[in-house]
């Protein structure tokens, strides 16, 4: 279903109103790009590094174990702030449809770009990275360039927007191909790494580190 119709099992339905004219997707964009902006200078503010160290920009970096690793535009870890998106409209979805309220898609749109930069800005404090560090085999993590923390953010908007879009069987497919590629690929993934931050597992630790 789409957020801003009467409940329905069609998740791909437009939504007349916001078709409608050029007010208001252009509001809910200017809206969205501000948030991200303060997202990006409070992360500036706690110190982040703007871009990698490394003093050049990629668009790919698929080498996990890399302090460049979480420092570009995208990495092994984009494909988990796409499913971030995924996540996010079907917890809208869902909330739309026990409690009734009129929740638009521009509304979801930007109360998800909130969460997902308040986690951005969370998984960048000290405490957050130390325990990375510690808990899991990313002992080169030194937390996200501000570059890849807006990049992650936009890939969480991406997602988002496909879920809006998408079937609901194409959504959970590609998130379900994702996890398990991405998890056979790098032995990481956005279920482990939720597993690892918040349960850690010797087990896992030592797989994930090739014993």
């Amino acid at each position: 279903m789409a957020l801003t119709e009467p409940v329905s099992t069609d998740f791909a339905a437009p939504h007349a109103s916001w078709a409608q004219g050029r007010l208001r997707p252009l509001a809910i964009a200017g809206l969205a790009l501000l948030l991200v902006a303060v997202a990006a200078a409070i992360l500036l503010a706690m110190g982040r590094e703007p871009i990698c160290k490394c003093g050049y920009v990629k668009f790919w970096q698929g080498q996990v174990f890399s302090s460049e690793n979480s420092q570009h535009i995208a990495d092994w870890y984009t494909f988990s702030h796409i499913i971030h998106g995924f996540l996010f409209y079907g917890l809208f979805w869902l909330i739309r449809r026990v409690t009734g309220l009129p929740i638009s898609f521009g509304v979801a749109l930007l109360l998800s770009i909130v969460v997902e930069s308040a986690w951005e800005i969370t998984e960048n404090s000290p405490a957050v990275i130390d325990h990375y560090r510690s808990a899991t085999i990313s002992l080169d993590y030194y937390g996200d360039s501000v570059l890849n923390s807006v990049c992650d953010i936009l890939s969480m908007v991406l997602g988002f927007v496909i879920a809006r879009l998408a079937p609901v069987w194409l959504t959970v497919s590609s998130a379900l191909a994702m996890e398990l590629i991405v998890g056979w690929l790098i032995r990481d993934n956005l279920t482990l790494n939720v597993i690892m931050l918040l349960w850690p597992m010797d087990w896992i630790k030592a797989w994930q580190g090739g014993a």
